[in-house]
């Protein structure tokens, strides 16, 4: 999968987050960690997200994007 993330420059380093997933966010000293770094938050949102909704009826539908 692959997600859009934003950054930001920081007085610490970079700060990044992923708008399609409220909350999801992480950092690192440089661009290139804080990028790996979100990658492990993605990972643990989803999980979590899947935790939330395992007894909950549930649906998958596909979109199309340009």
């Amino acid at each position: 999968m692959k997600y859009k993330v934003n950054l930001k420059k920081t007085e610490e380093g970079f700060s990044v987050w992923v708008p399609g997933l409220p909350g999801c966010w992480s950092q690192g000293k440089t661009e290139e960690e804080a990028l790996e770094n979100v990658k492990d938050a993605i990972q643990s949102y989803l999980k979590t997200v899947e935790e939330l909704s395992k007894d909950k009826e549930s649906r998958y539908v596909e979109v199309a994007y340009a």
